[in-house]
């Protein structure tokens, strides 16, 4: 599957790279470290995709039919 597949496709919820001054409000707000945010791997084909790195913070948007729109953090590491 290609890349501009794989991002639009209506299963895939939508990532996004976060700047590091946007990951440190985060866990701020959250009183965590990028240590204790639950991972995604490397390997993943979105994270492929949008070529992300280890250790950044990415934010995952999907769609929630009660909630309207819900928001997710992973951090990335190796495979």
């Amino acid at each position: 599957m290609d890349k501009e597949t794989l991002l639009n496709h209506e299963l895939v919820p939508k990532h996004e790279i976060l700047s590091e001054k946007d990951a440190k409000k985060i866990l701020e707000k959250y009183g965590i470290t990028k240590k204790e945010l639950p991972k995604i791997k490397t390997n993943d084909p979105v994270i492929k995709a949008i070529d992300a790195e280890e250790g950044d913070v990415i934010e995952i948007t999907r769609d929630s039919p009660t909630a309207g729109k819900t928001k997710y953090y992973r951090v990335v590491i190796p495979a």
